[in-house]
């Protein structure tokens, strides 16, 4: 009876391992079904959408673009420097993952400032140094606000100029985790530690994936 219990908990672990193993996270956001001839034969196929091209200016004023993140996963979101109410918060949350991934180089961080106007990069520069990011793994960019404010909707993030709420900007505190394809693979609340926990939880299962 003993051997039999122990040989069903021997199986139920290796399932278990197993099923950690090749569990993986959803690609999130728009696709597209298309067709196509493959050996002659027409098949379905489903095509993801993808962040898109950019090149933005950073907090040493460089110019980095989305080949600086190739073979990389990486959290992007968006904030101002003076926002006087989630951004705090949010950056917090961020942080407690730029601390856990520190010198991972298969990991990244992306903030993009939605003030065009004021975060130039000595100032983001400033912003990140009080913040504690000591290395070029985590990046705060600048950049106009067409590329900024366009780039925005392809993370799935909302973005506002708005001379009628706090700081005279509006935006939402998601986290979003982009796989090496370019791919949304999780959003997540960056004002809630709950939602960073799982945050951080996914990026290890995105790893796995790579390995």
């Amino acid at each position: 009876m003993i051997k039999n219990i122990l040989a069903l908990a021997a199986v139920t672990i290796t399932f278990i391992a197993c099923e950690s193993k090749t569990q993986k996270l959803p690609i999130i956001g728009e696709r597209d079904v298309v067709e196509k001839v493959v050996d002659g034969k027409t098949v379905v196929d489903t095509v993801y959408a993808a962040i898109p091209e950019f090149e933005f200016l950073n907090q040493d004023s460089t110019l980095i673009s989305d080949k600086d993140f190739d073979n990389k996963i990486y959290v992007a979101n968006f904030f101002f420097t003076h926002c006087p109410s989630i951004c705090p918060t949010m950056q917090r949350n961020v942080l407690k993952a730029y601390q856990k991934y520190k010198g991972n180089a298969g990991v990244a961080f992306l903030s993009h400032s939605i003030d065009f106007k004021y975060d130039q990069p000595h100032i983001l520069k400033s912003y990140a140094t009080k913040l504690g990011v000591d290395n070029d793994q985590w990046q705060f960019v600048t950049g106009s606000k067409s590329a900024i404010y366009g780039i925005s909707d392809k993370y799935l993030v909302f973005t506002k100029e708005d001379e009628n709420v706090p700081g005279g900007y509006d935006h939402s505190g998601y986290l979003v985790l982009i796989d090496h394809n370019k791919y949304i693979r999780g959003v997540y609340d960056g004002t809630s530690e709950e939602e960073t926990e799982k945050l951080m939880k996914d990026m290890d299962i995105l790893l796995a994936e790579y390995k």
